[in-house]
């Protein structure tokens, strides 16, 4: 298993109401770090890139579990 699936799957055993709170969590991170590369008291631009990738990721985790619902209530 590579290690992005790795990152996918430990964000797929989260509850919702823990992936709202990382998706809020990784918003505020990406502002601040903008904010401390505009204001050059951040080097490191590669963490925004991160950060970029991992609301990314628990977006599309969100949307599957979207789409998985309303599946079930079609079928259900």
């Amino acid at each position: 298993m590579t290690r992005v699936n790795r990152k996918a799957d430990e964000i797929r055993h989260l509850s919702d109401g823990d992936l709202a709170k990382e998706m809020e969590e990784a918003h505020r991170r990406l502002f601040s770090l903008r904010l401390r590369w505009m204001t050059r008291q951040e080097s490191n631009y590669r963490q925004i890139k991160q950060i970029k990738r991992r609301i990314a990721r628990l977006k599309t985790i969100q949307k599957e579990r979207q789409l998985a619902a309303q599946v079930a209530a079609e079928k259900g």
